[in-house]
C-alpha cells in the first residue's frame, strides 16, 4: 500500500480568533482546516503515510493551502484546483469555554466543484484507510465524487472510516443532512460521532440505545461517540462501554474530535490487524491514546497547529495515571 490512509473533502480556511487590535476590534488569525485534512495531518504527524483529494481556488489561499499540506507531510497529489471559485472559508467564534461555532463562506466554495473524474482511482485502491466525511456531500458535484469514491475505495477491500461531522448552517434542512449523512453511514466499518450528532441522528436521547440504533440498522464493526471533557463512548459487537477523557486546560475545541479520530485510526494501522480480531483491551488502549490526543489538541488554538506529536500525547496519558 502506498497511503497508510487517503481522505477526501474539504479543505479550507480556518479564521480563528486571535486576540484583539489596538482598536479593540476582535483579530483573526489565518489556519488550514478542514476536518479530513485535520485528521490526516494528525495522523502524518504520528508518522504514517497519509494522501489528500480535495479541491481549492487558483487564488492566494489556495497556493497557501497546497503549501501546508505539503508542510504537513501529507501528499498534495489528489489535491486539484479551481478558477471557478474561491477557496472555502471558515469564521471560527468561541465562547467563553473555548467551545467553537462556525460561519462558512461557501456559496458556492472550491471544494464543492470537486468532480468524480478529478478523483485518482490508484488513490483509492491504494490505501489502507479510506476517509471521509458528510461536508463534501452537502452539494453536487461534490456529493457524487465522495459517494463514488467510497464504493470504489470499499470495493477494493479499503478500511472504510466516516465522520458525520454535521455543520448545520451548509444543509438545506435538518432532513435533507440526516438522509445525507444516512447515505454515508452505509459505506462505513468505522463512525466518529459527537454525542450531539447521534442524538440528531436517531433522535434517540439515551447513548447507548442511539449506539444500539445505528449498528443494528448499518453494518457498521465499530461506532465511537465523543462526549467532549466526558471521554469516548464505543460500541463494538457486544462491547458498549466508556473511556474518560483527560483533564486539561482548554483553550480551543477547534480541531480536537479530529486529532481523537488521526489518533484512532494511527493506533488502527499500528496494531495491523482487522478491526474484527480485537480484543476490548486493544480497543480501550487505542481509545486513551485517542482521547489523550484529542485533549491535547484542545489546549491551542486553531486545528492543524494544535495537534500532538506522539511524545507530547504519551506523556499526557503517563501524568493522567
Amino acid at each position: 500500500m502506498k497511503y497508510d490512509a487517503v481522505a477526501l473533502g474539504e479543505y479550507l480556511i480556518d479564521f480563528t480568533p486571535h486576540g484583539l487590535s489596538e482598536s479593540g476590534q476582535l483579530m483573526f488569525e489565518r489556519n488550514p482546516g478542514g476536518a479530513p485534512v485535520n485528521v490526516l495531518a494528525a495522523m502524518a504527524k504520528l508518522g504514517m503515510k497519509t494522501g489528500f483529494i480535495g479541491k481549492v481556488g487558483t487564488d492566494p489561499f489556495g497556493v497557501y493551502l497546497r503549501q501546508a499540506l505539503l508542510e504537513q507531510g501529507v501528499s498534495d497529489s489528489g489535491l486539484v484546483v479551481s478558477d471557478e471559485a474561491h477557496t472555502t472559508m471558515a469564521f471560527i467564534h468561541l465562547d467563553e469555554q473555548g467551545e467553537r461555532s462556525f460561519h462558512f463562506s461557501r456559496k458556492p466554495g472550491a471544494d464543492q466543484l470537486l468532480r468524480e473524474d478529478e478523483v485518482d482511482p490508484a488513490m483509492l485502491e491504494g490505501t489502507r484507510i479510506f476517509h471521509f466525511g458528510s461536508i463534501s456531500m452537502t452539494a453536487e458535484p461534490s456529493y457524487t465524487a465522495t459517494i463514488q469514491s467510497a464504493q470504489r475505495a470499499k470495493a477494493s477491500g479499503v478500511l472504510i472510516s466516516y465522520d458525520p461531522n454535521w455543520r448545520p448552517s451548509l444543509w438545506e434542512n435538518e432532513q435533507h443532512a440526516r438522509e445525507t449523512i444516512q447515505v454515508g453511514l452505509s459505506f462505513a466499518d468505522i463512525v466518529k460521532v459527537s454525542d450531539e450528532e447521534i442524538v440528531f441522528l436517531t433522535g434517540q436521547q439515551d447513548l447507548e440505545l442511539a449506539s444500539r440504533q445505528l449498528m443494528e440498522r448499518y453494518s457498521i464493526q465499530l461506532l465511537l461517540v465523543t462526549a467532549g471533557a466526558k471521554g469516548s463512548f464505543y460500541r463494538m459487537s457486544s462491547w458498549w462501554g466508556l473511556v474518560d477523557s483527560f483533564s486539561v486546560q482548554t483553550i480551543d475545541t477547534t480541531g480536537a474530535g479530529d486529532g481523537f479520530f488521526g489518533a484512532f485510526l494511527f493506533r488502527i494501522v499500528k496494531l495491523g490487524k482487522s478491526l474484527l480480531a480485537w480484543s476490548e483491551e486493544d480497543l480501550c488502549n487505542a481509545l486513551i491514546f485517542a482521547n489523550a490526543a484529542g485533549a491535547l489538541a484542545a489546549t491551542r488554538k486553531g486545528a492543524i497547529p494544535s495537534l500532538g506529536t506522539l511524545e507530547e500525547i504519551n506523556t499526557l496519558i503517563r501524568e493522567g495515571e
